[in-house]
């Protein structure tokens, strides 16, 4: 959060298909990850309250007579209720498989940001540049930078998603109650854990320590982005959208064919195409009036960023605060 904050102005070409597709501000791309980031840790408070089920006095599968009380062991060990069927308590490993299911979302969204900083910080865009720390040399070209740090972060996503597959493969064709096969739960869980706790920290520093290149990133901006504004322009002035696409298209492709930007295309050109495009249609091929157009809730304005922002801050806020209260 507080690299968006630093960087509020900075505006970047937001990509579809790895296209250039419409402007949009750094701060709102990367508080798009806080809240994947976000999800992931809601559904972690979820799946605790599923976990926290004590299958003790299960016995082997058909309880135990010995007049144990459960509960009160439960509430010992800190658990928020018991197994309420001991057949399925000893065969049970949904929270497993469920933790194993949130950790491997969690590492697809890290892996996605990883495959993103990787371009973002490529020669090519040049809108990033990771520390020093988070990058390696090359055996051979004593130029290079490698963003080694995410390219292991998106490789160790495979291991996350395939303990995940393992254990669902185990368990699918179990007859009730327990089965030697089981203890097969363990190494999956463990190496997730493990891989999790090596992968997190690193991307929190990658992500402190990234240097923003907000030059590079205008550089890049080119006026086809403004494309979709200026069909909403002819929509305002009552064009039917799908007109408007195609007539846009047209004047893109005019704009091809002559090697000229949007802004250079004469007026009477535009207006060959159609007489709904006026004068004023060069005022809209701004980029900054472009992010600022898009005011909506989750938009990419100045406002809707800052507001954005803001929510982010009181959710981490709520977290710090509650982890304080848990003693953690």
């Amino acid at each position: 959060m507080l690299k968006a904050e630093a960087h509020l102005d900075a505006l970047m070409p937001g990509y579809t298909h790895l296209q250039p597709a419409q402007p949009v501000r750094f701060s709102h791309w990367l508080l798009s990850y806080f809240w994947m980031l976000e999800r992931d840790h809601e559904r972690l408070k979820d799946l605790l309250k599923r976990v926290s089920v004590c299958p003790l006095g299960a016995g082997a599968l058909a309880g135990n007579a010995y007049g144990i009380d459960r509960e009160a062991l439960a509430r010992e060990l800190g658990f928020s209720g018991v197994t309420e069927n001991s057949m399925d308590a000893v065969s049970d490993r949904d929270m497993i498989l469920e933790t194993l299911s949130w950790a491997a979302i969690l590492g697809l969204h890290l892996s996605r940001l990883a495959e993103d900083l990787v371009l973002y910080s490529s020669a090519e865009f040049g809108f990033l540049r990771l520390a020093e720390r988070y990058t390696t040399g090359s055996s051979i070209m004593p130029q290079k930078r490698n963003p080694d740090s995410m390219e292991l972060v998106r490789g160790k996503t495979g291991r996350l998603a395939g303990n995940l597959v393992s254990l669902l493969v185990t368990v699918k064709g179990l007859p009730s109650t327990y089965d030697k096969d089981l203890q097969e739960d363990k190494e999956p869980l463990f190496d997730t854990l493990d891989t999790l706790g090596m992968i997190l920290p690193i991307v929190a520093g990658v992500i402190e320590t990234l240097e923003v290149n907000g030059e590079r990133m205008r550089a890049a901006l080119v006026e086809g982005l403004l494309a979709t504004d200026l069909a909403d322009y002819l929509v305002k002035r009552g064009v039917p959208f799908r007109e408007a696409h195609g007539l846009v298209g047209r004047a893109v492709l005019l704009c091809e064919e002559r090697r000229i930007p949007l802004s250079q295309l004469p007026l009477e050109d535009y207006q060959a195409l159609s007489l709904a495009f006026g004068a004023d249609l060069y005022a809209v091929l701004d980029f900054e009036a472009a992010v600022e157009a898009r005011s909506v809730t989750g938009g990419t304005a100045l406002g809707a960023v800052r507001t954005q922002l803001e929510k982010a801050k009181n959710t981490a806020a709520r977290y710090r605060t509650a982890r304080w209260q848990q003693g953690w």
